[in-house]
């Protein structure tokens, strides 16, 4: 594979950094551009972040002066290839001038992840949703495009949920959610708020999770998306855990399946792995996306949060629901498989599907008024 020069938008924070971790020694990609907020550029990145990852700040991204955070002004060559990872209101002025210019735009934020031209995608689940990209105006005229991974908990939970659908179908789907501090950013909730305590409410939460899994389950026809009709009834808590979030979930199934069933259907989900698939070999995808835990008290963050490297969902109880069908717990890595892995395994297949050929388009211009941003809002 070519390796490609990238971006991070929104560099110096939680999810930036932990996407500065996983592209280090990264084999197809290659960081040449950090941007953040207006305050922090001009300075050396190790001058504007408090570094606050378990490895350490890789030197040559540590005397890398960090940009402004838009097309315009770089004082270096802007790469057409960006991750942003920034809050959702700026990501909503920004993300569509970045694509507007030409850029690949992979995103972790929510702005878009609704919007009727843009892919949401997990790659296990619907990678035929990349189709939509050649829909976008953007595409048309630069060669720069929009996609987006999905919330974190949505991640965690639609990689489980899609072998079930794809067997036996979902009629509908209840769950509660035991969410980490750190899906807050950082410095994120404070301590004598969580400590000892659990919140009921994290602000958009539910409705994007209820929203997003009937776009991931759902279908596309190249130009748009059919959203999966099946009710979502979503809960979420914030608990004091670092990372890993948890999910109670109960599920109602269209066909009947038996536990076996069930578990055969995890166990053989390997998209990315399996016929068709040998020769992919992406960097960051786990062979097997959905792993079981047989023990009555697993999963647990501070056992299983690592499995396939951060990017696989644990599965363990399953049992027979009362009120549904089956009903399970999850566990998975928040800034990793639901933030900065998320979209680094997107990138990849982006890669793969040959997406980021820009040879027919223009060479990377800078748009003088945001207007021209034509990603759908």
């Amino acid at each position: 594979m070519e390796r490609r020069n990238v971006g991070i938008l929104g560099a110096t924070g939680a999810v930036g950094q932990r996407f500065i971790q996983l592209l280090a020694n990264h084999p197809w990609f290659n960081i040449t551009w950090l941007a953040a907020s207006d305050r922090s550029a001009g300075k050396t990145y190790a001058e504007a972040c408090a570094w606050r990852l378990d490895t350490p700040l890789p030197k040559h991204i540590a005397e890398m002066v960090l940009e402004p955070n838009t097309p315009e002004g770089s004082s270096v060559t802007l790469p057409r290839i960006i991750f942003s990872s920034v809050d959702a209101p700026i990501a909503r002025e920004l993300e569509p001038r970045f694509a507007a210019a030409g850029c690949a735009v992979i995103s972790n934020s929510s702005a878009f992840r609704m919007a009727p031209d843009v892919p949401l995608v997990v790659p296990e689940v619907n990678v035929d949703h990349f189709d939509v990209i050649e829909a976008q105006a953007t595409r048309k005229t630069s060669g720069g495009f929009l996609v987006t991974n999905p919330n974190c908990c949505a991640i965690g939970l639609v990689l489980p949920l899609a072998p079930l659908h794809q067997r036996f179908g979902i009629e509908k789907l209840f769950v509660s959610t035991m969410q980490a501090v750190s899906g807050a950013g950082y410095p994120g909730v404070p301590s004598l708020d969580i400590l000892g305590n659990v919140i009921p409410f994290i602000k958009s939460e539910e409705e994007k999770l209820q929203e997003e899994i009937g776009k991931l389950l759902g279908l596309t026809d190249g130009r748009g998306f059919q959203p999966l009709e099946a009710p979502v009834s979503a809960m979420c808590n914030r608990v004091p855990v670092l990372e890993g979030h948890t999910e109670c979930v109960s599920v109602k199934l269209r066909k009947p399946a038996t536990r076996e069933e069930v578990l055969a259907a995890w166990a053989e989900f390997q998209p990315l792995s399996g016929k068709g698939h040998e020769g992919l070999h992406l960097p960051s995808a786990p062979l097997s996306p959905v792993e079981y835990a047989p023990e009555d008290t697993r999963p647990q963050p501070r056992l299983d949060l690592m499995r396939g490297n951060g990017m696989a969902t644990t599965v363990g109880r399953l049992r027979p629901c009362n009120l549904f069908d089956w009903k399970f717990t999850l566990l998975s890595h928040n800034t990793i498989r639901g933030a900065a892995g998320a979209a680094l395994l997107n990138a990849e297949i982006l890669a793969v599907l040959g997406k980021f050929d820009f040879r027919a388009f223009p060479a990377i211009r800078q748009p003088a008024h945001a207007a021209e941003a034509l990603v759908t809002a």
